[in-house]
């Protein structure tokens, strides 16, 4: 999935969060609260898991993109940016992840 593909996800998800709850999933997620969006991003989470333990690469895609959505979809709820999560990418380039953590 390149970065455009995750900007204009992102630009969706932020347009369907006004949609009627009945005719989207991004808006009934919404509808249901922040414990919501966090289980649910909790979940696939733990199906992306079990996907990669069991080898099996086509669900091991499926659940990585779910997972990506759903994480997209909380950090909307959370007024955080995609671009801000890049930049600290960006910004812990190239340093050990080792010395990043030490320095947390």
């Amino acid at each position: 999935m390149a970065p455009d593909t995750l900007v204009r996800l992102e630009a969706t998800i932020a347009t369907r969060r006004a949609a009627d709850p009945a005719s989207s999933y991004v808006a009934s997620l919404h509808a249901k609260g922040l414990s919501k969006i966090s289980q649910k991003l909790g979940e696939e989470a733990v199906e992306t898991i079990i996907a990669a333990l069991a080898e099996d690469r086509s669900a091991l895609t499926a659940e990585a993109a779910d997972l990506l959505f759903h994480l997209l979809i909380l950090l909307g709820a959370k007024d955080v940016p995609l671009g801000d999560v890049m930049a600290e990418l960006d910004r812990r380039e190239g340093v050990s992840g080792i010395a990043e953590k030490a320095a947390r």
